[in-house]
């Protein structure tokens, strides 16, 4: 080994920095190009090849409605109450309340009057900020990157060093220069309260706990101040609804239930407040509610907080799940806390209880006066509108859903079934039952018949039209998921393999089962279990994965009534977690809950459980009437509020100092909420158009550039002005596009509103056929090229490639290029998707992924638009993804797929999966074929049939689909 001063020594070359920087234009590319020569090639290669699937659209992939109706349209006549939409849907409006268009003193205005001026402010008024660049550099220091002031000090310090040669300094001179700019942000300024509670009641005059002596604070945002916040962003324009509908389908008067506001609970809640005259005309703002505890850190001791969000019911689902500040952080509830001697302490318990009651009417009593009487709002399409406030659903789950609703635990917050016999079901709760009995029925019998605790007061009765009991909004992670799913039935199957093999049997079938769920093969989006199930920390995520591939990897080692139960809940998961449900789904979710219940009892057969009485699963009976309430429960589930603790709780709480974090992590909070609403501001006046150094070379060519000289004429001068106005002569940023946010490779997409869309990614591999064919050792891949060619030159004639003989097929000698992956766009109605509705996902077909295995993905295929579902597709493996330019001057984006075929016309009885196989030719040889990718609809994702086979502890993901 040589000394260190024998290495010899050679100094990198380094890249010189260039702010002239072009942002792909294709929705959601995070590329950016030093030169337009660089954006074209990287156009050509990743972008080059794409389609837009008209036409009819296969069922198991519908877009959602679009409206056709024009926002400010005249209100339909008494004659004309439904109004027509696409895909044969028709709406229902209200008649009273109708979001009507008014000035900003309430007065109704004609619905085609345009709205005024969003500002007066000039589009280079940055303020508090000087410029872009200081705008952007916050945003990034502080929101995107979450930079600690020492950080922040640092970078700025740096920065400052290279600036310092130029007489120039950076945006920031340090943290507290880039905080006090943030915080003179006029927009987005919900200054952070509190209030204390105490104990009140009568205190022992020996031994008084300690929790009876001391004040509890309690920190909230005027939750009126940031509602009117969120009716006014115009981020929601298109996606919010003022008005409560009932949508049908046209041809056979079935209802569809989607968003918040097509659900009966708001139809019913307008006709309530409509009998008041002077809320005629008027929007519903009905006001979702959530909290949750959550823990930042066990290992520093036990850190717990309590967010208390808000939302209002009338964004749209899928723009409430996205965030989108469409869910809001309102305030955090105190936590009273005592010795262990003290924590079953009744009094403490109801104390705790009924604090928290009075926590929730103090935060809200500002929304109040708006319950009863409108005020005028402006809205995020520039329109003023009177609004009618109202409490709506609370997002919760079982154990707080005990606090709200004031019942015993173990008792149902929505119905009167008894604890031991909750599924023979019981007459629905309601404010007024409840009172009368806590007015005749004394508190013991309460708390023993009725499960009602009587000495607290539910928040919802200091506020008009509210009933906690009917507000208990559906929780499909923790009622479905975690409960039913995780703490159910997979501990009831673990519980019965011990009981069948012993301890010592038990181990090889869990091992087995682990390796089954560890050779699933990929799927985009998909979290795989490399080890299995054997993991101590669950999370919301991992059951949601777990539920995707654990069916088939019980089956033969559990009864089959079992497997029923799981394919029957699976069943009733998929439903209940559809964008649009409809009364036809409704029948179905029905059936499948008989089923569910029928099944179960298989548990109780095998001696697993002695009942099965638990408000989990007994929560299912409720979800048909929370559907028709409340619309696709997708809307109102905790998995949204628990992913806003990370934005609101956890993230704030790692950047703080740790020594009371609660204060450092409110003014975080504030910050951050006053950078999105500058965003939204600068974007609304045009001012982040463009790439940074895109507005940076705008201004300094302004104010430098002067086309009159002492030489020029006034025919030079006009020649210069013009040519000045066109961007590619005095901006060679020019053809930068509008500013896209960046997405993940896989998941939900914002910024697209079509059916379907696939584009391929290019790679450098082979670049002939035969070059290809060698490379894949398929030698007939020239004839299938042939064959490819034939059926889509002839696409329009009645026969195909497989009626002429080979000679007749055109050949193609050309080059080709190879692409690894196609990214499928789509509407995806039950999957997180963004704004919009849309997911995306890659479709892999890579001969080795990172320097390991190949990856090669299944796809479904449309093959008829006549028929519906699994009827309408086949089942592809890709092999390679390739296009060429043919001599007609046609470019054929395509792809090497080997079919499957499906072994019955039915779905399996045991699992309720379609079972499909790979086809062969006569030679045995597989079924392969080149396919157009316009006909890929998105990735399918197939699953080993185990049977009763052990899985050899060898066996990889790579390889199953190959194995079994």
């Amino acid at each position: 080994m040589p000394e260190d001063h024998d290495v010899p020594q050679k100094q990198l070359k380094q890249r010189a920095f260039s702010a002239r920087r072009i942002q792909c234009p294709y929705p959601g590319c995070k590329h950016w190009l030093k030169n337009t020569t660089g954006l074209e090639s990287h156009q050509s290669a990743m972008h080059s090849y794409s389609f837009t699937r008209s036409g009819q659209v296969p069922h198991s992939r519908r877009a959602s409605v679009q409206e056709v109706e024009d926002e400010e349209a005249p209100r339909l006549t008494k004659d004309e109450e439904r109004w027509e939409f696409r895909h044969g849907l028709i709406r229902d409006y209200h008649e009273v309340l109708t979001g009507r268009i008014c000035d900003e003193n309430g007065n109704f205005l004609d619905p085609g009057t345009p709205p005024a001026p969003y500002t007066t402010k000039s589009p280079d008024d940055w303020t508090p900020y000087r410029n872009r660049l200081e705008f952007e550099a916050a945003e990034f220091l502080y929101t995107e990157n979450q930079m600690s002031a020492r950080q922040i000090n640092k970078i700025l310090y740096y920065w400052g060093i290279t600036l310092a040669v130029h007489h120039d300094n950076p945006p920031f001179a340090d943290h507290k220069d880039l905080y006090n700019t943030i915080d003179a942000t006029p927009l987005g300024d919900v200054a952070w309260q509190s209030f204390s509670l105490e104990f009140s009641g009568e205190k022992p005059a020996e031994d008084c706990p300690l929790w009876m002596q001391q004040s509890y604070d309690v920190w909230f945002r005027d939750p009126h101040a940031i509602v009117r916040n969120m009716l006014s962003n115009s981020d929601y324009v298109g996606e919010i609804d003022y008005t409560t509908y009932r949508e049908f389908q046209e041809k056979d008067n079935k209802h569809h239930y989607k968003d918040f506001m097509s659900g009966d609970w708001a139809w019913h809640q307008s006709d309530e407040i409509a009998q008041d005259p002077q809320t005629h005309g008027a929007a519903f703002i009905p006001i979702i509610l959530g909290s949750d505890k959550t823990t930042v850190s066990v290992a520093t001791g036990q850190n717990d907080y309590y967010p208390l969000y808000l939302s209002i019911g009338n964004v749209h689902n899928n723009v409430r799940h996205a965030h989108h500040d469409a869910l809001v952080l309102v305030g955090f509830m105190a936590i009273p806390k005592t010795n262990k001697k003290g924590v079953n302490d009744p009094a403490f318990r109801k104390f705790k209880k009924q604090m928290f009651h009075s926590s929730l009417s103090k935060i809200l009593a500002n929304l109040k006066p708006g319950m009863t009487t409108p005020e005028v709002t402006r809205c995020g399409d520039g329109h003023y509108r009177c609004v009618i406030y109202g409490l709506g659903p609370y997002i919760a789950d079982y154990e707080e859903q005990v606090v709200l609703a004031g019942i015993v635990k173990n008792w149902c917050g929505r119905c009167l079934a008894f604890p031991t016999r909750l599924d023979d079901g019981g007459v629905s709760r309601s404010r007024e039952h409840t009172d009368a009995l806590v007015d005749s029925v004394s508190f013991g019998i309460l708390w023993d018949e009725y499960g009602i605790i009587g000495e607290l007061v539910p928040f919802t009765n200091d506020f008009p039209h509210a009933d906690i009991h009917e507000l208990l909004a559906p929780d499909l992670l923790h009622q479905l998921i975690k409960g039913t799913f995780k703490d159910h039935l997979v501990e009831w199957v673990g519980k019965y393999l011990e009981r069948e093999y012993g301890k010592a049997g038990v181990a090889e079938i869990m091992d087995d089962i682990d390796r089954r769920i560890a050779v699933a093969p990929s799927f985009p989006g998909l979290r795989r279990f490399p080890q299995g199930r054997g993991f101590s920390q669950w999370t919301g995520d991992d059951s949601k994965a777990l539920m995707k591939v654990y069916l088939p990897a019980i089956e033969g080692h559990v009864p089959d009534d079992v497997v029923r139960v799981f394919r029957v809940f699976l069943e009733f998961c998929y439903i209940v977690h559809a964008n649009i449900i409809t009364d036809d789904t409704l029948t179905e979710l029905r059936d499948a809950l008989e089923r569910f219940h029928r099944y179960r009892t298989i548990f109780q057969t095998i001696g697993v459980r002695f009942d099965i009485s638990l408000p989990q699963q007994h929560s299912l009976v409720h979800y048909e009437i929370l559907v028709r309430m409340f619309g696709a429960p997708n809307g109102l589930c905790s998995s949204i509020t628990e992913s806003k603790h990370i934005k609101a709780v956890k993230k704030p709480w790692r950047r703080s100092s740790k020594h009371k974090a609660l204060g450092q992590m409110l003014l975080t909070n504030q910050r951050l909420d006053k950078i999105v609403a500058a965003r939204v501001d600068f974007h609304l006046r045009g001012m982040l158009k463009g790439s940074c150094a895109f507005s940076y070379y705008n201004s300094s060519f302004n104010n430098h550039f002067n086309p009159k000289d002492d030489n020029s004429t006034e025919s030079d001068i006009d020649n210069n002005n013009h040519e000045a106005q066109r961007p590619e002569k005095t901006n060679p940023f020019a053809k930068e596009a509008d500013d896209y946010d960046d997405v993940e490779d896989d998941g939900v997409v914002d910024d697209e509103d079509i059916i379907a869309d696939v584009n391929l990614a290019q790679r450098k591999r082979a670049r002939t056929i035969p070059e290809l064919a060698d490379e894949l050792d398929l030698p007939s891949l020239p004839r299938l090229i042939r064959l490819f060619l034939y059926d889509q030159i002839h696409a329009d004639d009645n026969h195909s490639s497989a009626d002429v003989p080979l000679r007749d097929c055109p050949s193609f000698t050309g080059h080709i290029k190879i692409f690894h992956s196609a990214s499928a766009t789509f509407v995806a109605p039950s999957d997180p998707s963004g704004i919009t509705g849309m997911r995306r996902e890659h479709i892999h077909a890579v001969p080795s992924w990172r320097n390991g295995p190949g990856w090669y993905d299944c796809a479904f295929i449309n093959i008829d638009d006549e028929q519906d579902g699994m009827f309408s597709m086949d089942v592809v493996r890709i092999f390679c993804f390739l296009s060429f330019t043919f001599t007609n001057g046609h470019t054929y984006p395509c792809a090497l797929v080997q079919w499957f075929h499906r072994i019955t016309e039915e779905r399996d009885e045991l699992t309720g999966m379609w079972m499909v196989a790979p086809s062969l030719d006569e030679d045995g040889s597989c079924d392969l074929s080149i396919i157009h990718i316009d006909s890929i609809i998105r990735g399918a994702h197939l699953l080993p049939i185990f049977g009763t086979q052990i899985v050899p502890p060898g066996l990889q993901f790579h390889d199953s689909l190959d194995a079994y």
